[in-house]
């Protein structure tokens, strides 16, 4: 069975951060980790409707500072901050510690995968078709300028009697690739005919290291250079100069390089028999003209007398002369 991870936690320490940054002993390990999870639970169960899409802590001995991500940030501040005066009153009685709260705006809601997982949960409970709200949202995170979505739902989709899973993916989702930036979120919908799940990745792009920059991102793509200097007769350098140093032919005009021939088989193609084929359009060859060879013919000579067919000559026929 095939493994699943965490897109997340499998970049941590490379191109990604933890989201609770604090250090402790053993002994108060527990204690500061059991304090984050009553965190993140209240604010979550308080905040639901705000559009959160994350949110992250940092603790010293005396003092807790939580940023939260949100793409509503009104909602989260309430007006002239009353909310955020009651949340910080409310954390401080979990923890009994000083709780300092910044609200950071989300600015492109679309390319959070957080976010468009619960957009696409409440499209749901709202009774929207499941496919209408993927779509949809492949759509527009691919219109901001992601470099491909995946979105997977699960569960009695449409009403149905059997729970099932549908998939919808555009662009590239390299899950592999850890220089890849993939967010992932996901959020559940509580419809009349249970819970559907849904499950989002978004690409948006590599991050390499400091200093890091593609060969040929100055003047375009190397495969690009290579036609160029080809398409105007220079020599080659780079992918197509390996390439046509391995015994292949060179470029006709810009139309690719020529195939290998096979052992046995006639410069134009085809097996011994046949004849060269022709370029379309090209025009036929002058057919080069053979001298005609007459056959050697042997001239009639006469077949020598052997002594056994010679006539005999008796004494009495011969006359003196």
């Amino acid at each position: 069975m095939g493994q699943k991870v965490h897109p997340g936690g499998f970049r941590v320490g490379v191109i990604h951060d933890w989201k609770s940054n604090w250090w402790t002993g053993k002994a108060e390990f527990s204690e500061y980790l059991l304090e984050d999870v009553r965190i993140r639970r209240h604010i979550l169960r308080k905040l639901s409707h705000a559009g959160l899409s994350d949110i992250l802590i940092r603790k010293d001995k005396q003092r807790i500072t939580v940023d939260i991500y949100t793409a509503r940030p009104g909602i989260v501040i309430g007006k002239s901050g009353v909310e955020v005066d009651a949340l910080r009153r409310e954390l401080h009685a979990i923890t009994k510690k000083n709780v300092h709260i910044n609200i950071n705006e989300i600015k492109r809601p679309e390319l959070d995968a957080k976010l468009v997982a619960q957009s696409i949960s409440e499209q749901l409970e709202n009774r929207v078709s499941f496919r209408r709200a993927m779509k949809r949202s492949l759509a527009s995170a691919m219109r901001s300028g992601a470099q491909g979505i995946k979105i997977t739902a699960a569960g009695r989709l449409g009403g149905g009697e059997m729970s099932r899973r549908e998939m919808y993916s555009e662009g590239r989702v390299p899950l592999h690739t850890i220089r890849a930036d993939i967010d992932y979120g996901q959020a559940e919908a509580n419809t009349t005919f249970g819970k559907i799940g849904v499950k989002v990745w978004i690409n948006k792009g590599e991050i390499m290291p400091e200093g890091y920059e593609a060969p040929g991102a100055r003047d375009g793509r190397l495969g690009d250079q290579d036609q160029a200097r080809r398409r105007r007769g220079a020599s080659s350098e780079g992918l197509g100069a390996s390439r046509e140093g391995r015994g292949r032919a060179v470029d006709r005009e810009g139309l690719g390089l020529a195939p290998r021939r096979k052992r046995g088989q006639r410069p134009g193609g085809g097996r011994p028999g046949q004849r060269p084929r022709r370029e379309p359009g090209a025009e036929p060859a002058a057919e080069a003209e053979t001298p005609t060879v007459a056959p050697e013919t042997q001239a009639d000579v006469a077949p020598e007398a052997s002594p056994e067919t010679a006539p005999e000559v008796s004494p009495e026929t011969e006359t003196d002369s």
